[in-house]
């Protein structure tokens, strides 16, 4: 039976399905709707629907919320060629490019029209990461604040964008409890003076007090503090560290190994927090490689008051020592020929990380004089005229938070606040902290002001200062906004290029991975060590070094993104290329290593960060690592699962492999339109188990100390029929395309940036950004400023 008739028979038993349609598609050329009619009503009407779109239902209106995703959708089918399927007879082209054309004229219309009126990007506002960077700037303090903030939503794989940026009473409420905590760190570092110290604690200070006692302190050996290997939790923590105040403090270790590897040094960890079983969890500060040589090491931590250090043998493949009763006497690890560390000396200061008092100082209060009371945090503020000068101070205040010069308007009552405190017989430095506490809370503090259309110099500045920095524009910025000279491609670029290049500029890969890559999430889970073994919290923070000094090192020369997929160097240290299996590095530096074939390793889909995030920690996926690898590099976008369809759980036991199971979603016809995008990507990735490390079997339970289970077949077929039998193949099918991952690179770039995820209307400005970039083979730093000045980024 013919398409014609087969329509013509749905019709006969569905009533007016054939005039629903029309009606429904009113608003769709003729060529159009005679489309519809003849190519798609077959499969997509009634209840019985091919993939659940029903055409007699769908309206040709494009307002209400589900409505325009859909039209979308059936235009990305038609266009790539899976619509109408291949057993039915395709249309004609001229009638496909004509379908293809009025919907894309009416879906970009409808947009433009509604973006001219609202904007791209509605109600963004800064995230917790922006909000704490930004009072850090504004008072010149240095506290952590997020921690006192709630987990954010993350929608299209970002924390900024619009859309998922709830504000409850709630979220209001914890607000306000850090513009608190804010104002209270800088008015506490103005009042109460100088707080920095330095100390030196040599070895007798950083041992145990008894000596013939059992504890998890060093013991005193040739003048060293000395701690050996082993499983033993808190074992090598230093009371003598132990922060008496919340602080940053500096820890300058001179260390060395005691009976190394024969091949190496011994690695160590340095970890900080109470070192009691009733507050188990240590906060990551660093590790270091020592050597039998004596060395010097430094590393910075924010210590809660009563946090000490832990520093200890930390590599997880040592000979461990084995201790009674949980706690370590004199004397008991030496004669168990394990490897240790010992400490000569280490010199611990406080310090601040962002500004020194007097900065704090004229950030809050300019010239005027401060006087330090007797009590502890008073201070009083010598003033000719309070009111002259409140509003003076509230005004420069006001302008700095908002980000743009304030009207006098616009300040106003935040100077009646000040005013009504003096009034009230409140002295000068309560009443600005008042007026400054309204400001932080005000929206034009928390959101970005932005007006539909073009944005103006200051929007500028702003948005680029957020994306590069994650913090509020700089002073060299704000000048250039206020002379009207940042709506220039050309300035926009030589600011981009400042940024990048200033201290704040390597922020800006480390920002962008934690969410576009996920390594956020790295500490989610944690492979099973028996499953896995050598996995361990050295290994996993090289894993992310790895990954951030790849990425700086493509933004800084422009590589192309072909490096996402495959290249012939990474950076390593000796920890983490002993784990991968690859020789010849030393030391704990991370360094530049070159790659050879069977290595198994090349491009950021190889490193161990991204390997980990995708993995549960006990087995790897196919379907989990194919889609994250196709939203997060390739660009391809799957569409969530049928709500009737179950996940796959591998199968544990290994008498089947992850292939046979999703052989039946394969051949189910709801999921096979997905699992043909999703699988290729996760089976290509199959070698490589959950702690990043390269495999040729499956473990197996049950089969003794090897566990070999059945044997890894990572061959398969990409999307469009192409076959691959390994990694190799499929880098190289994937590369034929490069323009694909640029294209995907930069809407993430441009989602990060803008607030909002790229939509159908943005698709024609996103493909100039690629084809701007292609001159450099689509290098990182061309797509970035590509970006920065496209109509896109430059437009609310």
């Amino acid at each position: 039976m013919g398409i014609l008739p087969r329509i013509a028979n749905r019709v006969a038993v569905g009533g007016l399905m054939l005039a629903t349609v029309a009606s429904a598609a009113a608003q769709q050329p003729d060529g159009a709707n005679r489309f519809l009619r003849q190519y798609c009503l077959d499969c997509h009407a009634g209840q019985d629907a091919a993939g659940n779109l029903d055409l007699t239902r769908l309206p040709a209106e494009l307002e209400e919320e589900d409505v325009e995703p859909t039209w979308v959708r059936i235009y990305d089918r038609v266009q790539a060629g899976e619509m109408p399927p291949a057993e039915v007879e395709p249309p004609p082209p001229v009638a496909r490019e004509d379908f293809l054309r009025s919907t894309e004229s009416r879906l970009v219309a409808h947009q433009r029209h509604r973006d001219a009126q609202l904007g791209r990007v509605r109600g963004r506002r800064l995230t917790n990461l922006q909000l704490e960077r930004s009072l850090h700037d504004l008072l010149g303090i240095d506290i952590p604040l997020r921690d006192q903030m709630s987990a954010e939503a993350r929608t299209a794989g970002f924390t900024t964008v619009a859309d998922g940026q709830a504000m409850s009473h709630f979220q209001l409420e914890q607000h306000v409890t850090v513009v608190d905590a804010a104002l209270d760190e800088a008015f506490r570092r103005v009042a109460s003076g100088p707080d920095e110290w330095e100390r030196l604690l040599p070895a007798g200070k950083l041992v145990r007090r008894r000596a013939r006692s059992r504890t998890r302190e060093p013991e005193l050996i040739d003048g060293h503090a000395v701690t050996w290997s082993s499983r033993l939790i808190y074992y090598g923590r230093l009371p003598s560290t132990t922060a008496r105040q919340s602080g940053w403090y500096r820890f300058t270790v001179k260390a060395r190994a005691l009976k190394p590897p024969p091949d190496r040094g011994v690695w160590c960890t340095v970890r900080s927090g109470k070192c009691v079983s009733s507050a188990p969890l240590l906060g990551w500060v660093g590790a270091f490689e020592a050597q039998p040589e004596l060395r010097e090491v430094t590393f910075e931590a924010w210590l809660n008051a009563g946090d000490m250090l832990e520093i200890r043998p930390g590599d997880a493949t040592l000979k461990m020592a084995r201790f009674q009763g949980g706690q370590v006497g004199t004397g008991e690890g030496g004669p168990q020929n394990v490897p240790g560390v010992a400490i000569e000396s280490i010199r611990m200061a406080r310090f601040h990380r962002h500004a020194a008092d007097r900065h704090v100082q004229r950030l809050l209060f300019a010239e005027l004089p401060v006087h330090r009371g007797q009590q502890p945090n008073v201070l009083a503020l010598e003033s000719s005229d309070p009111r002259d000068d409140a509003e003076r101070l509230v005004g420069d205040f006001a302008t700095r938070a908002f980000r743009r010069p304030v009207a006098p308007s616009v300040a106003a009552p935040f100077v009646a606040l000040a005013h009504r405190s003096l009034d009230h017989g409140t002295d000068l430095a309560s009443a600005l902290r008042v007026a400054y506490r309204a400001i932080l809370c005000s929206p034009r503090f928390l959101y970005f002001y932005e007006q539909p259309g073009r944005l103006d110099d200051h929007a500028i500045a702003t948005r680029l200062s957020y994306l590069l920095w994650n913090r509020p524009p700089d002073r060299e910025l704000l000048e250039l906004a206020d002379a009207g000279r940042l709506d220039e491609p050309t300035a926009i670029r030589g600011q981009v290029e400042r940024l990048l290049q200033h201290r704040h500029g390597r922020e800006f890969v480390v920002d962008l991975a934690a969410q576009w890559l996920d390594l956020s999430l790295i500490d989610f889970t944690e492979p099973d060590r028996k499953l896995y073994p050598g996995f361990d919290a050295i290994v996993q923070q090289s894993m992310l070094d790895e990954t951030h000094r790849y990425l700086q090192t493509m933004l800084d020369n422009d590589l192309g993104v072909e490096l996402l997929i495959d290249s012939d160097f990474t950076f390593l240290n000796s920890r983490l290329a002993r784990y991968y299996r690859i020789g010849s590095v030393q030391g704990d530096a991370v360094q530049k290593v070159r790659l050879e074939a069977d290595d198994h390793r090349g491009g950021l889909i190889t490193h161990g960060s991204i390997l980990k995030v995708t993995a549960n920690g006990t087995t790897t996926s196919p379907v989990i690592r194919g889609v994250w690898l196709s939203e997060r590099l390739l660009g391809v976008e799957i569409p969530p699962p049928p709500a009737n369809v179950p996940a796959i759980e591998p199968d544990i036991r290994g008498a089947k492999s992850i292939r046979e199971m999703l052989a039946k979603h394969q051949a189910d016809t709801s999921c096979a339109s997905c699992h043909v995008k999703i699988d290729p990507p996760g089976f290509a990735l199959e070698n490589y188990d959950p702690s990043g490390r390269w495999r040729d079997r499956y473990f197996a339970a049950g089969r003794g100390r090897n566990r070999r289970g059945l044997p890894i077949d990572a061959s398969f077929e990409m999307s469009d029929g192409r076959p691959f039998e390994n990694l190799d193949e499929f880098r190289r099918l994937v590369l034929e395309d490069r323009s694909q991952l640029a294209r995907n690179l930069a809407e993430k770039l441009l989602t990060y940036g803008t607030g909002a995820p790229i939509r159908f209307s943005d698709r024609r400005h996103v493909a100039e950004i690629v084809e701007t970039a292609a001159a450099t083979n689509y290098g990182l730093r061309s797509l970035l400023h590509a970006v920065t000045v496209s109509p896109i980024f430059l437009s609310k």
